[in-house]
């Protein structure tokens, strides 16, 4: 599929030379690295789905519970 986006001139410069470089396209160099981004956020996905369950500690209780610890 054709897409059109907009990238920083100098991400996208950098982006031409890393191509050059490696002998890819600066498409299939954007194309994994939104793969990446997809899978990376299926698997925070499916973290939070096998964590559901947990109990929920307030932030408040949590930094205490480290200060009584001697780790903060």
């Amino acid at each position: 599929m054709r897409t059109t986006i907009t990238l920083n001139d100098k991400i996208y410069k950098a982006l031409r030379i890393r191509a050059a470089e490696s002998g890819e396209t600066v498409s299939a160099l954007v194309e994994d690295a939104v793969m990446e981004q997809v899978l990376e956020d299926l698997d925070d996905l499916q973290t939070v789905k096998e964590r559901e369950n947990e109990p929920a500690i307030d932030f408040k209780d949590f930094v205490k519970e480290l200060k009584a610890d001697g780790l903060l």
